[in-house]
């Protein structure tokens, strides 16, 4: 007789993995170290210096369970920012 049985087991869980579609719905704001409003994306794209291969379309992000950091994040570059902000501008 085969039996299929679920047997329980110790694992180590480590990242928890989000990908998510923001159907261009994606908002952020970007803050100044003095608690201002730079920047106010309210629906749109995801700006390209999120991490992943999200084609403006989703938002990728790796978090390490037990830290709660974002592995998958790279520091953007000024122009990056820029190019984001200066988006509604042309």
């Amino acid at each position: 007789m085969e039996l299929t049985i679920t047997k329980p087991q110790t694992i180590t869980a480590k990242t928890l993995k989000i990908h998510l579609k923001v159907c261009d719905g994606f908002s952020a704001e970007l803050i100044s170290d003095k608690g201002e409003s730079i920047y106010d994306q309210t629906d749109g794209y995801v700006p390209g210096f999120m991490p992943g291969e999200h084609y403006g379309d989703y938002v990728i992000l790796d978090i390490d369970i037990d830290s709660g950091v974002v592995t998958n994040w790279k520091k953007p570059t000024a122009q990056s920012i820029q190019e984001w902000i200066g988006k509604d501008e042309e």
